[in-house]
Order: structure tokens, then sequence, then C-alpha cells
């Protein structure tokens, strides 16, 4: 008999073990593996696949967001973190092997395709990542260049990864529309800086990740959404499928005065289930830029404080 009791029990603890999400990871640890993953708008699968083995008990919907529900009842709130960057896609292939570009949709910075002059680039090819370069005005026939020449823009991108030919390129699995970030290198500098292309908002969703954990007061959804830098057609989504809620807000990330910014949002149309809607902003330094960023410090806080909000207090 006290065999059996012990079995039971064992099999009790297990079952009871199973049903909790994964630990998550230390906070700078988990900053810096989303912020090397690539996701650039309307191709978040990468990201998606991360958060889903970090949170085993979260599911995908029909938009792509990866969805978790906590607890159950009332109130119904739901919290949203942007998986989606923005990016280029591949506009052509010339017979030379080198590639042309394209800006993907999205609001991005008069300036944002500077970034791309003589950087390492990751292409998101049909057969895995592609490294490549983008190459650089020879100054030998730049000189006499004046100051009111036009910057830098896509047009005048040409990208390098090795290929000799078109045929070259295309084996590697790159073609027309296949999308395009800049090099994911993260860099822990200072006392408790990361610095990364779209480091904020991945600091932002690390937060979120491990608020996660947290006791809910009622219901509250945990969305990770796709194409938020473009339509917000993944919010719109998990609002449709899961709300109507009470209350929802959006993390993002820019210049703001404290650790945490947080102000009102008009609700975007046919975004009536999101309920009152609220931005937190984390704040971070040389936002949109390749350098963007982000203290360690500064994401704690906005983890504690979604955990908080997670267990009903304001």
């Amino acid at each position: 008999m006290l065999i059996r009791t012990s079995g039971l029990a064992a099999a009790l603890l297990c079952a009871a073990a199973s049903s909790l999400p994964a630990q998550a990871p230390a906070l700078d640890q988990l900053i810096t593996r989303l912020s090397s993953v690539a996701a650039p708008t309307g191709y978040e699968d990468p990201l998606a696949d991360t958060l889903m083995a970090l949170l085993p008990r979260a599911a995908r919907d029909r938009a792509g967001n990866v969805i978790l529900v906590l607890g159950r009842g009332q109130p119904r709130r739901m919290v949203a973190c942007p998986m989606d960057e923005p990016g280029w896609v591949v506009g052509g292939v010339r017979d030379d092997g080198y590639l042309t570009v394209r800006r993907l949709p999205g609001r991005v910075s008069a300036l944002f395709d500077q970034q791309l002059e003589g950087q390492r680039v990751e292409l998101l090819g049909q057969n895995g990542p592609v490294p490549g370069v983008v190459g650089v005005r020879s100054v030998h026939l730049t000189r006499g260049r004046t100051a009111s020449d036009a910057p830098f823009t896509f047009d005048d991108a040409f990208v390098d990864v090795g290929a000799r030919s078109a045929d070259e390129a295309r084996q590697l699995g790159l073609r027309e529309t296949t999308p395009m970030v800049l090099a994911k290198h993260p860099l822990r500098y200072g006392t408790d800086l990361i610095a990364s292309s779209s480091a904020g908002t991945r600091a932002a969703c690390s937060a979120l990740v491990r608020a996660a954990t947290a006791t809910p007061k009622g219901t509250v959804v945990v969305a990770f959404v796709v194409e938020q830098g473009l339509a917000g057609r993944g919010l719109l989504t998990a609002a449709t499928e899961h709300g109507p809620f009470e209350e929802t807000v959006v993390l993002d990330a820019g210049n703001a005065a404290g650790p945490v910014a947080m102000d009102s949002l008009r609700r975007p149309a046919h975004g009536e289930a999101l309920g009152r809607l609220a931005r937190w902003s984390l704040r971070d330094r040389f936002d949109g830029w390749p350098v963007e960023s982000v203290s360690i410090n500064d994401a704690a806080a906005l983890e504690a404080r979604l955990r908080a909000w997670i267990g009903g207090k304001p």
C-alpha cells in the first residue's frame, strides 16, 4: 500500500509540473536570445517558433499570433507585444549574382534605408538563413560628390551573398520577395545595456515572457502579435478571437523619460473588442537604428509592472 501511495503521489506531481509554463531564462539571456531572431513584418515565424518553445502552453491562431491564456473568469484583459520588425525584400536577382532590394511595407523613419549601406544582412531563404553584405560605392568613382547629393536609399543597394550568377543565388534558396533584415549580433555593453536592431521591442517581449508566470486576476490573454508595424492585423485578430476585453495593453519601445512610459491609444477601426487601449513603452536609446539599446534594469522594471497588472493591480 505504501508503494502504491508513493507512486500515485509521484504521478500527481508529474501531472502538475507538466501543466506549468517552462521556467523562463534570465532576463538578459532572454533579451539576447529574442534579439538574435529575424522577424521582418509578414515573416514572423522564426520568432513565433522561439516563443512557442519558451511557452509550452501557448498556441498559434489563424493570423500567426502566439497566444497564451492565463486564468479564467472576469475581468477579461489582454496584453500584446509585437513580434515584427522593419525590413526589406529581394527585388530582383541579377545575372551576376547580386540582389537588388525593396522595402517591406510599414512605418519607418525617412532615413531608414541608410542603415543598409555597407552593412551585414541576413536573408530568410527557402533553404534557411543566408548571410550577405550590402556593397558600398567606390571612393575612387565618387570623388567630387557634393553635400547636396541624395542620401543612400534601397534603390542604391546591391546585396552580395557570394553568388557569381543568378543560378547560384537561387540555389541558395533566394528569389524575389525573399525577406531580409540587418544581421543579428546583439552586443552587451556598459553595465546593463544590450544593443541590437529592434532591441526595445524584443526586450519588452522578453519581460512579458517572464511576467506570464504571474498569477492572474480573472482572464489575461498574453499575445505576441504579427504585423503590428503594418496594419495591426495580429492585434485585431487576437481581439476578435479571444475578446471582447475590458482593457488591452500594447507594449512598445521608444525615447521615454522614464523606464516605462504609459499613455492611452485611440482604438483602430473595427477594434471595439480591445476595450480601453493603452500603450506601455519601454525606454530605449537610438530608437529605430541598428544600435538601438535597452537597459536590462529598465526591462526588469517593465516585467515587475506587468506582473502587477496581470495580478490585477493598477
